[in-house]
């Protein structure tokens, strides 16, 4: 980005010419319109749906289903607005599964958006995990902000987490993490509990499975935009 006033003919003749630079023939001045960005971007943000009750809407919007399991969540610094194929994938499978009475794991929570669900879908608890501090903290706040009840969701570094034994437990990160979890995860599990599986890309399926099924009845993978949902029950 430069001012509208730069000289660029010149540097952008140099890059042309530097052979290092890839599709360096591509390269072009544009000249973009000044505008209130913020309130373009939060134009462009509009309550989203996961499967019939679900729902996903931003803090200067209002609850899109008076009935529904409504979601208030601004797009932050913590991974997990609903926007990515992976997220989406795992609120549709929180929606489509009966979670009334059940305590949870949400491994990787990010924003909190996969606890939060969760907690309004009927966990009565919800553990919420993340390595990285701030993911902890985004948690914390977006719980309040939806008025979840201080004693429903938790949030824990890794290393904080008690011994459970949980009815379901959901994992939204990479394939790397989850193969080296794996163990931990079956250990977080109850015989018969569920685990849902993702950030997963479509080529790491094989790895995948082959780890996952010493312990758990896999169902069939569901790939969508190339990213995977790898859902399972705990064998007894």
């Amino acid at each position: 980005m430069f001012d509208k006033d730069a000289e660029l003919d010149t540097l952008l003749a140099e890059l042309k010419r530097n052979t290092q630079i890839l599709n360096n023939e591509k390269l072009a001045i544009e000249v973009i319109e000044d505008k209130d960005w913020e309130r373009s971007w939060m134009a462009d943000f509009k309550p989203m749906q996961f499967g019939e009750k679900l729902w996903i809407y931003p803090s200067w919007d209002s609850p899109p289903d008076p009935e529904g399991a409504n979601i208030m969540l601004d797009p932050g610094l913590a991974f997990g607005s609903g926007t990515h194929t992976t997220t989406s994938l795992c609120l549709r499978w929180l929606e489509n599964n009966e979670l009334g009475g059940t305590e949870a794991i949400d491994y990787g929570c990010g924003s909190g958006v996969l606890a939060i669900a969760a907690a309004l879908l009927g966990a009565n608890k919800v553990h919420a995990v993340d390595n990285d501090p701030q993911a902890i903290a985004a948690t914390v706040d977006n719980s309040y902000r939806n008025n979840i009840p201080d004693n429903v969701i938790t949030a824990y570094l890794p290393e904080a987490l008690p011994k459970l034994s949980s009815d379901i437990l959901i994992a939204n990160i990479l394939a790397e993490p989850l193969l080296d979890l794996s163990v931990k995860f079956a250990e977080l599990v109850k015989p018969h509990g569920k685990i849902a599986l993702s950030g997963i890309l479509e080529e790491q399926i094989p790895s995948i499975l082959s780890c996952y099924k010493r312990w758990f009845d896999l169902d069939p993978t569901i790939i969508e935009n190339d990213w995977v949902l790898i859902t399972g029950t705990r064998k007894a």
